[in-house]
């Protein structure tokens, strides 16, 4: 079986979805019978195939969202059997697919579908996104929440096959580190005590501002000299952040980070207190359990696929509400018990979540689309 891995709609590496196909390609199972070639712009040769001998064909597009998409409608499955793949996995599938299946696709759906068409203004790609879905033999979601968001949303998909995102437990693991007062993570000193959110500064329903007022309501209850970090790279909604940020009597123990690289997020979740994660349109989730693969208590909102991602091994509170936020906060760093049972609750949890699984589950839906796809 040769299947085809479409690096297209990735951001060359720099975006979940690029996080994912990294993470996906290190674990991706060897199997005598089972090959794999990867295709898409020129610039990603060697961004996702790195030290592996995986073939890679080069695709002549220009490097726009919008050529991408043009030739994913009228070339993508002459292209595919051409190369003589059996199966091909469309690792953006809430972002570019064919209009059609002519060789067997599995699109990969890590986004909440259903926010995605909200955000979109082109009311054609809006149809276009469901319609090929649609069409699609089989669908991976992220989540059972992304699969009940496909199927809200319209998409009638018959086969929607649920595979959660791994940890890389090579990065996210327990350590002891110093007790120093400030945590050194070039370029970056961090003064300690301090909570820690991670997410990209995008929208409102990351909840930045409401997790802001609930930090200063926190610091004003508690005289605590915890801080407040947000790390993650500038979005749309940066400078809302910004300005909330400096607006808050607290604002010289707020810290925000800007772009953070993924492989420094450990050593950042270590030296925390507390992971707090207020965003209500997660259908990954992933932070989350990166936090508590490192033995950090979680506080997040009750929203999203967090529930399922966290199970019962977090404490959750109305994001809408920064006094709940505010109590969430006291309570994981002065309830001992709680902090005790959150913080052992979440590494046994995590646990259940790896890439090689994530893999091999992929691989197997892969393989009976081929196979569905040669007897039809």
């Amino acid at each position: 079986m040769f299947v085809g891995i479409d690096t297209f709609g990735a951001d060359h590496g720099r975006s979940g979805i690029g996080s994912y196909l990294l993470s996906l390609v290190k674990e991706l199972p060897v199997l005598e019978g089972v090959s794999y070639g990867f295709f898409g712009s020129e610039v990603d040769r060697y961004t996702f195939t790195g030290n592996t001998q995986y073939a890679f064909e080069s695709v002549g597009v220009p490097d726009t969202l919008s050529a991408e998409r043009i030739w994913h409608v009228f070339r993508a499955n002459r292209f595919a059997a051409k190369q003589g793949y059996d199966v091909v996995l469309y690792a953006a599938g809430s972002r570019i697919l064919p209009r059609t299946f002519k060789v067997p696709g599995v699109p990969v759906v890590l986004d909440i579908v259903s926010s995605k068409i909200k955000e979109t203004t082109d009311p054609w790609q809006k149809k276009r996104m469901i319609r090929s879905l649609s069409k699609a033999p089989c669908i991976i979601a992220a989540s059972k929440f992304i699969k009940k968001d496909l199927e809200r949303s319209g998409v009638t998909c018959p086969n929607i096959e649920v595979i959660h995102n791994g940890i890389d437990h090579s990065l996210f693991f327990p350590k002891e580190i110093s007790a120093d007062e400030t945590l050194d993570i070039k370029p970056f000193a961090i003064k300690r005590p301090y909570f820690i959110y991670a997410s990209r500064l995008q929208g409102p329903e990351k909840h930045h501002k409401e997790l802001i007022q609930a930090f200063t309501i926190f610091k004003e209850k508690t005289g605590l000299p915890h801080r407040l970090v947000l790390a993650g790279s500038d979005g749309p909604y940066a400078e809302e952040v910004h300005k909330a940020a400096l607006a808050s009597p607290y604002a010289s123990d707020i810290f925000i980070t800007g772009y953070f690289p993924h492989e420094s997020f450990p050593e950042l979740y270590r030296g925390a207190e507390a992971c707090i994660f207020p965003s209500v349109n997660e259908g990954v989730g992933l932070p989350v359990l990166e936090a508590m693969a490192t033995g950090l208590p979680v506080s997040c909102a009750k929203a999203g696929a967090l529930p399922e991602v966290a199970g019962n091994n977090a404490l959750f509170f109305d994001s809408d509400s920064p006094e709940d936020i505010a109590s969430c906060m006291e309570k994981t760093v002065t309830d001992s018990s709680l902090r005790s049972s959150l913080i052992s609750g979440g590494l046994e949890w995590a646990k259940r979540f790896s890439w090689q699984k994530t893999a091999e589950k992929t691989l197997s839906v892969l393989t009976a689309e081929s196979v569905s796809g040669a007897t039809r």
